[in-house]
Parts: structure tokens; C-alpha cells; sequence
């Protein structure tokens, strides 16, 4: 698995990571046992559909706006708003518009 990102050296979250036309786009910024870090770059109209994750998740928005579900319940989140997806509950992932997202997962 490539390592894009060095320890101890300053990055920009929203150039970190660029759109691709009709796409997702993923790129890891850290993983290891205890869990991983991930920013996406969701092109209008792609989304994660429904699933479960054994472990808590924090999506956090660098730009635009996103519609994350959560057992069914919609919330929009903008640049800046965070949301905590727990651990075995539903959760998907919708782009009504270009945005980009930084991805928390904790194991429990």
C-alpha cells in the first residue's frame, strides 16, 4: 500500500487529494491497527452505498457539501462539520454536489 503522506510535515487537506469525473476518489493517509485515515473526493452523484463498519467512523468536511445517512436518518454536512458514524449501524454516503472528506476510523 503506497504512503502518501511523511510524519512531521505540514499538509493541506483540500489539496491533498483532486476530483476525477464521474468518481471517487481514496487516498490513505494513515493505517495501522488501531485504524485508518482517508480523504475522498466524491465527483456530483457518486456515492457509498448502505453498509455497516465494525468500528466508529468520523467524517469530516474539507469541501463543499455531503448527505451522510445514518440508520436512515439524513444529515448535510458542509466544509468544517464533522458526524461520528457508530460502530454497526447503516451508514452511506451521498455527493448531491462535489465535495471532499476526511475519513476517521477507530477499531474499538
Amino acid at each position: 500500500m503506497e504512503n502518501f503522506f511523511n510524519h512531521s510535515t505540514s499538509y493541506s487537506l483540500i489539496n491533498s487529494i483532486e476530483y476525477a469525473d464521474g468518481a471517487i476518489v481514496s487516498k490513505i493517509v494513515k493505517k495501522n491497527d488501531a485504524g485508518n485515515i482517508t480523504l475522498f473526493a466524491f465527483d456530483k452523484g457518486q456515492l457509498l452505498s448502505e453498509h455497516t463498519a465494525p468500528f466508529d467512523a468520523m467524517v469530516n468536511i474539507i469541501e463543499g457539501v455531503g448527505l451522510i445517512s445514518i440508520n436512515k436518518v439524513e444529515y448535510e454536512l458542509k466544509a468544517g462539520d464533522f458526524i461520528i458514524m457508530p460502530a454497526n449501524i447503516p451508514h452511506a454516503v451521498v455527493a448531491k454536489d462535489r465535495f471532499k472528506m476526511l475519513l476517521i476510523m477507530l477499531k474499538n
